[in-house]
């Protein structure tokens, strides 16, 4: 399915009329737009397989390995889920994400889909930089101590961890508050995916909602952005262009044919004997 231009039409005009406002920390920025998420895969190649007039979203990848599911009216609190099929080579995965995670944050992640991964990816570097606290017990906890990151061994048994994030209402002393929002990864989720979604999420620009969005808590900061409309409507357009591109790069890599090795040189020929 690829991407029409009726379908960007209609996200800008949606945001060409209304005012951004700066919205941060990004964990209570509420959902946003879910087509950044949607438009990003399907200009990457993803397909869409699940009924039109449905609310119900189902994406698949070009190579039919990940199926990306948005259900708005899920019974549980999981509103996207994403699956990946194992291979000959690797195992297969699940990542699921809660209603009010940021739409521009779970982009993180799913961008990272379309791209090769980076060498050595360490999931908790974007944390740390951005000042966000970590325990010594594999957890972080973001400044106002809203967001929680765990690494979570799945039981004594077993040794490979989960990664799980919340985003939580205050609480009083050791006790939390109401979830707002949750990530989960499972033990085989490529660590560069999870590094994606929390550079994406510890990013300290704010990100952009309308006057009258719903936000993730009622502590969002909110101040009208320096951006005007055209100019957010115009970095959408820019970042699909971008996947895009990618997208196509990376396939024409995938399936170009493989160089014949040039034959050793085996020095001048030499004159046949005669006999």
């Amino acid at each position: 399915m690829a991407l029409s231009e009726r379908q960007l039409a209609a996200y800008a005009d949606k945001h060409a009329g209304r005012i951004p406002f700066d919205t941060s920390p990004r964990h209570l920025a509420g959902p946003g737009d879910a087509r950044h998420v949607t438009h990003g895969l399907a200009a990457a190649g993803w397909s869409a397989v699940s009924d039109p007039l449905s609310a119900e979203i189902v994406l698949h990848s070009p190579d039919l390995r990940h199926r990306l599911q948005f259900d708005p009216q899920s019974t549980t609190s999981a509103w996207w889920r994403l699956r990946a099929e194992p291979t000959d080579t690797e195992p297969g995965w699940y990542a699921e994400f809660g209603e009010l995670v940021p739409a521009e944050v779970l982009a993180g992640f799913t961008d990272a889909l379309v791209v090769p991964p980076p060498q050595q990816p360490d999931p908790w570097h974007p944390v740390t930089a951005a000042g966000w606290h970590r325990d010594s017990d594999g957890t972080a906890r973001s400044p106002d101590s809203m967001c929680h990151i765990e690494l979570r061994p799945l039981s004594e048994f077993r040794d490979l961890p989960s990664w799980h994030v919340e985003t939580r209402e205050p609480g009083h002393g050791e006790f939390h508050g109401p979830r707002i929002w949750h990530a989960y990864f499972d033990e085989h989720t490529p660590a560069h995916l999870v590094e994606s979604f929390l550079t994406a999420l510890a990013d300290r620009s704010p990100l952009q909602r309308g006057m009258y969005d719903r936000t993730g808590h009622y502590s969002a900061v909110q101040k009208p952005s320096a951006l005007r409309p055209q100019q957010v409507v115009d970095a959408h357009t820019t970042r699909i262009d971008s996947l895009r591109a990618r997208a196509r790069s990376t396939r024409r890599q995938q399936t170009k044919p493989a160089t014949a090795p040039a034959p050793a040189n085996l020095g001048p020929a030499q004159p046949t004997a005669r006999r």
